[in-house]
């Protein structure tokens, strides 16, 4: 049984994805649009599907459409530029670790003096946020 032709609405079904996440894509050169035809639609190839399934699953990784622009412009090629990109990417996610990391422990904070409140008016958690 041969494949149906895939257009738009095909290809955002095998990738999970909305159809105008695929046209912003197009519009901002993520991926190509097809010549579309005098009569019909656009027809998209199978790459098209897992080149999608590859941002998606970047965008998963904390990877930003710049970067995964330039992951894909990369395509096969230098595996040190694809680790150096990767090596930066890892950075800046355990720096926003440690700054979470530091935000919840004054929220802790924040939590045990509210519990150990004795002021029937006023909280601290209130105050503390008030003052910064």
């Amino acid at each position: 049984m041969p494949n149906k032709p895939a257009t738009i609405n095909i290809i955002a079904k095998k990738a999970g994805i909305g159809l105008e996440t695929i046209r912003y894509y197009q519009r901002i050169g993520l991926i190509e649009k097809p010549e579309k035809p005098l009569s019909g639609y656009r027809v998209y190839g199978e790459d098209t599907v897992a080149r999608l399934l590859f941002i998606q699953r970047a965008k998963e990784l904390g990877f930003s459409l710049t970067e995964i622009s330039n992951l894909l412009a990369l395509d096969d090629g230098s595996c040190l530029e694809t680790k150096e990109l990767a090596i930066h990417k890892l950075d800046i996610i355990k720096s926003k670790l440690q700054d979470l990391q530091a935000i919840a422990s004054t929220l802790e904070k924040l939590i045990q003096s509210c519990e150990s409140n004795s002021v029937p008016h006023g909280c601290p958690i209130i105050t503390a946020i008030s003052k910064k």
